[in-house]
Formats: structure tokens, sequence, C-alpha cells
């Protein structure tokens, strides 16, 4: 009777631990099936962030396009001034170049007439 009582024992200690290895298994598969929740959440969640993010900076980026086509636009016009006024500026030396050249003329005219 004796040896019958050590495999009892033994065999109550496999079932205990056997019962104990498959609570812990099945623990630990309801811990991976709560993460795959929660990252399957977490994924959906950074998916719509991510597209509020890009339709914020999209909206920020135009505005920031439109002060820059703006500035842009404000150059060309300088630019066109400023090419205005160099033409003009050209003209006006012309004109100083041909007057310099007529009080040339006159001014040697003028000397032969005195002598």
């Amino acid at each position: 009777m004796e040896n019958l009582k050590l495999p009892i024992v033994l065999v109550m200690a496999m079932a205990a631990q056997l019962a104990g290895g498959v609570w812990w298994v099945s623990q630990q598969a309801a811990t991976i099936g709560s993460l795959e929740e929660t990252v399957s959440q977490l994924g959906s969640r950074m998916a719509i962030e991510d597209n509020i993010n890009l339709k914020r900076d999209v909206a920020a980026n135009s505005v920031e396009l439109q002060y820059v086509w703006n500035e842009v636009e404000e150059l060309w016009e300088e630019l066109a001034a400023m090419t205005t006024a160099i033409g003009e500026i050209n003209k006006i030396k012309q004109r100083i170049a041909v007057i310099e050249s007529e009080l040339k003329y006159i001014n040697r005219d003028h000397n032969k007439v005195l002598e």
C-alpha cells in the first residue's frame, strides 16, 4: 500500500502542474488576443491621426504657397517696374548723348563765328 501512495502523489503533482500549465497558456493566449486588439485599435487610430495631420499639413502648406505666390507676383511686378525704369533711363541717356553732340557742334560752330 505504501508503494501506491507515492505514485498517487506523483500523479496528483503532475496533474497540478498540468492544470497550472494549461491555466498559464490560456492566460498568455488571452493576453496576446488583448494585445492584438489593442494594436489593431492603435493602427486604426494612427491611420485616422495621419489622415487628419495630412489634411492639416495640406491646408497649412496651401496657405504658405498662397503667400509665396503673392510674393512671387510682387517680385514680377517689381521686375517689370525696374525694367521700365531702366528703359526710361536708357532713353534719357540717349537724349543726353544727342544733346551733348549737338552742344559740341554748336560750340564748334559758335567758336568759328567768333573768330
